[in-house]
């Protein structure tokens, strides 16, 4: 069985590894807030104030982080890998930093407004989902090795 390379990904195969990258990403949230317990006395975190906050934007940038770094070694996450998909920019290539930034950000309301941004690829010639189109980017079916 042969993959054309450069074939677009679809929302299904999008989903499953979106869905195994935040299996993933959860369990580092476990992590984290474990490794946090000792600084509280093994009490919760407060739910207002500025440790909430703060403890907010651990958890987004431990995120970020996370896509960011997988991205950027090699176009995929653990997840990305297990359903073929990999991340190129419109070279072909592993994006730049910069474009991988503003792929993550406009995910977050592409995937936040019921998934719309990301339905959009059904519409889209080229099946890119919004946060595809403003970052210059594209997922595709990872040829088989």
């Amino acid at each position: 069985m042969s993959v054309v390379k450069g074939a677009p990904a679809g929302p299904f195969r999008r989903l499953g590894a979106l869905f195994y990258d935040w299996l993933l990403i959860l369990a580092l949230w476990f992590v984290l807030t474990a490794l946090l317990l000792p600084l509280t006395g093994g009490e919760a975190l407060p739910e207002q104030g500025p440790w909430h906050w703060a403890y907010q934007a651990l958890l987004g940038l431990s995120a970020l982080g996370f896509y960011l770094g997988f991205w950027r070694k090699g176009g995929q996450t653990l997840g990305m890998r297990a359903w073929r998909v990999r991340l190129i920019d419109e070279a072909g290539e592993t994006p730049r930093l910069a474009a991988l930034l503003r792929r993550a950000l406009w995910a977050v309301p592409s995937w936040g407004l019921l998934g719309l941004g990301v339905l959009a690829l059904v519409l889209d010639p080229k099946r890119r989902a919004l946060q595809d189109r403003m970052s210059g980017t594209r997922l595709i079916v990872d040829e088989i090795r």
